[in-house]
């Protein structure tokens, strides 16, 4: 996730991020984290292809300006950087794409599916060789061009939008920690994405997008957007491929799909998890110093849990 502040825009500062990130994981944990760029107007192709080459960026990721938290300094016209895509596509970086409009005369519910007609088939009709995910979606739309597509263009779908709805963000009062960009849609768009994850289809796969927000950025007037899934994510998941009665295709969705879309060998280990008798207690609240994060409560309990 470059959208940092300030975001992360070139090689060297991949880099740098990516050693802060590895002083920080316990040794005994087999973790690579995989850097992306955070792609501007002005963007140095030569930068990009250095640190593709290098091994250090995996992808560079695009979201229109105001399109979600962090994101000002994002492109304001997709039409402007045509030229620099061509580029990115004849290295064969993956391009990732915050899939939503920044009209503001567009409804906020309508940005992704009006993404889709305004700018995403247009640039795949100007720059055809772009490698191209299409990050959390949310809608039928999106769905549906993705399964009338070629095999270059992919979608992650995030545990949180397979659980919400609209309404969610509304049940007896405002839902802060159920605001997300983009934001959850009506339950036939719900329904519809929850279709493509247990399809088996795979250019689906699992992108959490969990958004750690300390809760006084949260709950205040003008509260950012991001839901915080990473403690529980794949438990959630579990009980949304167990109650679609496609258990069968989980290990797909989560940990194949992705790694065979971008080139990558499937993990040689395994995660093993059980379904128990009694729901585990959910951890609601996680201290960091004198800040707190809510972790995703999905509204039902969790019984699966990981034992190996």
């Amino acid at each position: 996730m470059p959208n940092l502040v300030p975001p992360i825009v070139t090689t060297k500062q991949a880099e740098r991020y990516y050693h802060e990130i590895l002083e920080l994981i316990p040794k005994e944990h087999d973790f690579k984290p995989l850097m992306t760029v955070f792609l501007t107007e002005n963007t140095d192709i030569k930068d990009i292809k250095k640190g593709f080459n290098l091994g250090i960026i995996s992808a560079v990721k695009l979201y229109p300006a105001g399109a979600t938290t962090n994101s000002s300094n994002g492109v304001k016209d997709i039409s402007r950087i045509y030229k620099l895509l061509e580029k990115i596509a004849l290295l064969g970086v993956p391009l990732l794409i915050h899939g939503e409009s920044t009209d503001p005369q567009i409804d906020v519910f309508d940005r992704e599916a009006v993404f889709i007609e305004k700018s995403l088939i247009p640039l795949r009709e100007k720059v055809p060789g772009l490698q191209i995910v299409l990050e959390h979606i949310t809608t039928k739309e999106s769905v549906d061009y993705i399964i009338e597509s070629d095999t270059s263009l992919a979608a992650t779908i995030t545990p949180h939008h397979l659980v919400l709805n609209r309404n969610s963000m509304f049940i007896e009062g405002i839902r802060p920690h159920h605001y997300c960009l983009p934001l959850a849609k009506r339950e036939s768009h719900r329904q519809a994405i929850v279709d493509a994850a247990i399809s088996g289809d795979s250019r689906f796969f699992l992108g959490t997008d969990s958004a750690p927000h300390f809760d006084h950025l949260k709950e205040n007037s003008c509260g950012c957007a991001g839901i915080f899934s990473a403690p529980n994510a794949l438990n959630c998941l579990l009980h949304v491929f167990e109650q679609a009665k496609a258990l069968d295709k989980f290990e797909k969705f989560v940990s194949l799909n992705g790694a065979k879309y971008y080139g990558f060998d499937a993990n040689n280990s395994f995660t093993k998890f059980s379904k128990m008798e009694n729901p585990q207690e959910k951890i609601h609240k996680i201290s960091v110093g004198r800040n707190t994060l809510t972790v995703f409560d999905p509204g039902f309990s969790l019984y699966w849990r990981q034992v190996l």
